[in-house]
């Protein structure tokens, strides 16, 4: 699964071809959340509330290319949070 992004120990990577919704997966450490990238929400997994926060306000600031990405399936990098 390609990586899309890394910051503060988090890495958001991004799965073309996957199943519906729209989503990208956030890896903190043993950790893994599956979040829809329309409505931001986690739909799956157990992130640390810290780090579902810091997810969601990256994700918040890449919603459009996000869904360029999924839609195009066009990978490239984003810029992490800082």
């Amino acid at each position: 699964m390609p990586e899309i992004a890394r910051f503060y120990g988090i890495i958001i990577k991004l799965f073309f071809g996957d199943h519906p919704p729209p989503h990208f997966h956030a890896v903190y450490g043993e950790h893994i959340g599956l979040f829809n990238m329309e409505t931001l929400e986690m739909i799956e997994g157990d992130l640390p509330k810290r780090a579902k926060k810091l997810v969601i306000e990256w994700a918040t600031l890449n919603r459009h290319e996000l869904m360029e990405m999924w839609n195009n399936q066009e990978f490239r990098k984003l810029p992490p949070l800082e």
